[in-house]
């Protein structure tokens, strides 16, 4: 079995504070592709993810989150993106990483689907996994990260993944 190989594709470093995180002209030459995040200071709360600028109703997902002492889920249908974190979540100020790999991103004969996972640090220990997809066939070429405060010194990182 071949070993999956992360190609970095595009890396970002804010050197100040933003509303959004785009990823454009993404190659369909890869099988998957990886978004790590890093936030450094404000949880992305409610971050949100579009695919091609896709604002319909297009996006379901299911999540399942806990922080230590409770544990929940939830499902959102027909949005018009995909809430990176769980619904109704209290607002924190503590670091945050999010990882989003979204499978079979170049292809044209399906909808996309990909899998997110969510940490932060221990201060308000909160983890969220999530299932989502995204009801196109179009091969994704863009990818926007949106509605959170990313501060100063946020990294994001953009890879595609063979094997």
């Amino acid at each position: 079995m071949p070993t999956a190989t992360y190609i970095a594709l595009a890396n970002v470093t804010l050197t100040g504070n933003d509303s959004s995180v785009e990823f454009s002209s993404i190659p369909a030459t890869f099988r998957d592709l990886v978004v790590v995040v890093q936030n450094t200071s404000t949880v992305p709360s409610q971050m949100s993810m579009r695919f091609n600028s896709d604002t319909g109703s297009n996006y379901n997902r299911v999540a399942m989150f806990g922080d230590g002492s409770t544990a929940s889920s939830n499902t959102s249908t027909n949005a018009s993106s995909i809430n990176t974190q769980a619904e109704g979540q209290a607002n924190s100020t503590q670091a945050a990483f999010t990882h989003i790999q979204i499978m079979d991103y170049s292809a044209t004969d399906k909808h996309k689907s990909g899998l997110i996972r969510f940490t932060s640090t221990p201060d308000q220990p909160v983890t969220v996994a999530q299932a989502f997809r995204w009801a196109s066939t179009s091969a994704i070429t863009t990818v926007t990260l949106a509605g959170a405060t990313f501060t100063s010194g946020s990294t994001f990182a953009l890879y595609g993944i063979v094997s």
